[in-house]
């Protein structure tokens, strides 16, 4: 059966998908060689050469395109559900700032709501940055908060190829930006998750994009953009953008300095612009964080690793003490972070770790499809003007190698350097004769298939990938069941010895107390009790999450309301 082929394959099928039709395409390509297309195609060229030179209308029509594709998709794949721990971490964010705080106070009864990736003490607040939570934030405002992620994605794809344009011809950053959308703007987790990994990969391309345009023309706009695209990096992957930020300062530093330097009188209004807006974006991060910790230099994100887990970010730093848990599946969690860390402290452990890291990010990012692009990488490297991105992008990869975990979203800030690196590798490719071009034509030609192979697959429900749509379904249909009941609701949740530990279901709303329904730990009865005291008139029930099909019982213990 192919859902057993599938169970087997794991992530690899897709990439095996689009390797099968990269081999097709390249056969016909070969029989083909000589002839330089059908008038069709010339005609087509043509065309998309004339609108990529309205620059405007073709980056904002890229992410136009993006939002009316996956609105459209809506009846086959769903509106996305939260899964993940982050998930649920960054909605608690967006949820605190679309009702206009910047932190939430302590609950009473914090310590049966004790949850990951979430400070108790001294707020009640998610760990991570602000600028996520504000994007799902502007979502929920809206209607949703998947609207946010959704406009945020958009957005990110209009940057990208906005960045293209000061990098490469009007034709060629289309093109590019084309891409970037099919792969990461539509089907990606980027778009149907909560996890917000465009805000990053928009301050990037805004960063790159205004570079080249200030060494054209000094203009105070231009350095605006530029230092927002700098403080949307430090408030959503601060590590990553303080990596990706090194390689643009001192580009900066020695054009400023180089021996035809612009003139100061041009240099010093826009100069004052960037100076302006990183002071007050430092300003504003501090004010936040003094809020949230009561430290202005003190993150979220420093206090969550205090308070929890004994393994350090980065690998050379020696383990801490373990807390001490009031969970059995936090100790749980926590433990497997440590010895995932310790695998880094042999050789071959952090090969093997570091392999996989590599290889989840070549698929997410590259696949079989998009690795031609980087054929070229040996001449390309060569060239003055692509100095900067291969720089970020060496950083970055410098970066990761010292820290004990990464995801594909790490990445992110210098998701457009990559691809100014990919379209540079296009154009190297289409100077390279009749197979050169015909290659070109088919990437985007190929790129496009496989979103329609992946819908086919969705609407099917043909198990070439995960199952449509995504996310912790169980939870959210048992969150509609006590949303439609009458009163307020308390759930207490129960997992067995093997549950998974990145399936929670203890989350909760900014404000707990006003909230409809309440998630807590099963705690025991005695323990449950002072919960339920305080709670006294809501309904309370127990669920044991880990059943097949998790079903609400009436908690047996519980006082009359």
């Amino acid at each position: 059966m192919l859902g057993n082929d599938y169970a087997s394959l794991g992530p690899w099928l897709l990439s095996i998908i689009e390797l099968g039709l990269m081999l097709a395409s390249s056969m016909l390509i070969w029989r083909s060689q000589g002839r330089s297309g059908s008038g069709s195609f010339r005609s087509l060229g043509a065309a998309f050469h004339h609108f990529a030179r309205r620059r405007t209308l073709a980056a904002v029509s890229v992410a136009l395109g993006v939002i009316v594709m996956r609105t459209a998709l809506i009846p086959v794949l769903g509106v996305p559900q939260p899964r993940w721990n982050d998930e649920f971490s960054y909605l608690l964010a967006g949820d605190t700032f679309a009702h206009g705080r910047l932190t939430n106070p302590t609950h009473p009864m914090w310590i049966h709501f004790e949850t990951f990736h979430v400070i108790q003490h001294p707020t009640y607040m998610s760990m991570y940055p602000p600028a996520q939570g504000l994007v799902l934030a502007a979502g929920q405002v809206l209607g949703h908060p998947w609207i946010g992620q959704l406009l945020i994605t958009a957005a990110t794809c209009w940057a990208i190829c906005w960045m293209l344009q000061a990098w490469v011809p009007p034709t060629s950053a289309l093109l590019g930006a084309v891409l970037a959308a099919l792969r990461v703007g539509i089907l990606s987790y980027w778009m149907n998750t909560y996890w917000c990994a465009s805000i990053a990969a928009f301050g990037g391309a805004l960063v790159l994009g205004a570079w080249p345009r200030l060494r054209k023309r000094m203009h105070p706009g231009h350095g605006l953009v530029l230092a927002l695209g700098l403080v949307l990096l430090a408030n959503s992957r601060p590590y990553e953008g303080m990596i990706f930020g090194i390689p643009v300062a001192i580009a900066m530093l020695l054009w400023l300095f180089a021996k035809h330097h612009p003139e100061w009188n041009q240099v010093l209004p826009t100069l004052s612009v960037i100076l302006v807006v990183l002071a007050a974006g430092a300003f504003a991060t501090a004010y936040y964080y003094e809020r949230v910790t009561g430290s202005p230099v003190r993150m979220t994100y420093q206090v969550n690793r205090a308070q929890y887990t004994a393994a350090p970010y980065f690998i050379w730093e020696k383990l801490r003490p373990e807390p001490e848990y009031h969970h059995a599946i936090m100790r749980d969690y926590y433990r497997l972070e440590t010895a995932q860390f310790q695998r880094n402290e042999t050789v071959r452990g952090y090969l093997e770790r570091g392999a996989g890291k590599f290889v989840d990010w070549w698929r997410f990012y590259l696949g079989p499809l998009l690795t031609i692009p980087l054929l070229p990488l040996p001449w390309i490297i060569r060239q003055r003007k692509m100095r900067l991105p291969v720089a970020i992008c060496a950083a970055m990869i410098a970066g990761f190698a010292v820290q004990t975990w990464t995801l594909p979203h790490y990445f992110s800030p210098a998701t457009g350097a990559l691809y100014i690196l990919l379209t540079q590798g296009l154009r190297h490719l289409h100077t390279r004769g009749t197979v050169g071009r015909q290659t070109v034509r088919a990437i985007p030609i190929l790129a496009c298939f496989m979103i329609v192979i992946r819908v086919a697959g969705a609407a099917t429900h043909t198990p070439i990938e995960a199952a449509w749509p995504r996310g912790n379904l169980e939870r959210a249909a048992v969150l509609r069941e006590l949303r439609a009941m009458p009163g307020q609701q308390l759930v207490l949740v129960r997992y067995g010895p093997n549950h998974d530990l990145h399936r929670e279901w203890v989350w909760n709303r900014a404000s707990i107390d006003s909230a409809k329904v309440i998630w807590a730990r099963d705690m025991g009865d005695a323990n449950n009790q002072e919960l339920l005291k305080y709670f006294k008139t809501r309904r309370a029930w127990q669920l044991d999450a880990d059943d097949p099909s998790p079903k609400l019982k009436p908690y047996a213990a519980a006082p009359a309301p």
